[in-house]
Order: structure tokens, then C-alpha cells, then sequence
């Protein structure tokens, strides 16, 4: 079993900055592959970023192409999403989730196996 516990959310402004983090313990190695996962109110969950565990494969949604940047320390068991640009539509609960083994491209929720339980993400004047 893994578990993942999401931090960094809160309110920002638009255009402005704000750097979430996920920490995985348990059964790490089944957890190689990581990915962010947003949910805005109403809408269904989408996918964000995700990551292999060296930190060189990464792949972002279109939306936050050139905004967001993913990345992975702590001998792969803590990811980050720093966040840029901030935009209202960016409002969002984003989730931290894992995977055993990383795939090019774009995730959908289905292929993941561990979910934390989000931190929200207000981006408002």
C-alpha cells in the first residue's frame, strides 16, 4: 500500500505563484510513476502532469504547458508541482497520485492506483 499526502494549496491571486507537494510512504516501489490530477467544481478530474521516478520523462496537459513544471526529490519519494502564471480557471482540488510503472503521455484517473486526498487550489482577486 501507498499513501500519498498532498500540501501547498491556497488562495493566490491570478497571475501569481504557488508550489504543491505529495509525499509518498509505505510501499514506495510500487509508486514509480507519479502524476498531478485536478478536479474544478462540477467538472469531471483531469490530468496535469505526470513524472517517472529518475525525474527525465515528464508529460504536461496542454493547459499548463509552459506554466507548471513537475518534478521529483527525496530519492523519488516527494513530487512537486510548481505553478506559475496562475490562472482562475487553475481553481481546482489537484491530487497526487501513483502509479507502478510510467507510460509516455497523458494519464487518465483509471490508470492510477493511489490517490491522496487533494489540496485546494483557489487562484482569485
Amino acid at each position: 500500500q501507498v499513501q500519498l499526502v498532498e500540501s501547498g494549496g491556497g488562495l493566490v491571486q491570478p497571475g501569481g505563484s504557488l508550489r504543491l507537494s505529495c509525499v509518498a510512504s509505505g510501499r514506495t516501489v510500487s509508486a514509480n510513476a507519479m502524476a498531478w490530477f485536478r478536479q474544478a467544481p462540477g467538472k469531471e478530474r483531469e490530468f496535469v502532469a505526470n513524472i517517472n521516478l529518475s525525474g527525465v520523462r515528464k508529460n504536461y496537459a496542454d493547459s499548463v504547458k509552459g506554466r507548471f513544471t513537475i518534478s521529483r526529490a527525496n530519492a523519488g519519494n516527494t513530487v512537486s508541482l510548481q505553478m506559475n502564471s496562475l490562472k482562475p480557471e487553475d481553481t481546482a482540488v489537484y491530487y497526487c497520485a501513483a502509479r507502478t510503472a510510467y507510460y509516455p503521455g497523458t494519464w487518465s484517473t483509471g490508470m492510477m492506483n493511489y490517490w491522496g486526498n487533494g489540496t485546494l487550489v483557489t487562484v482569485s482577486s
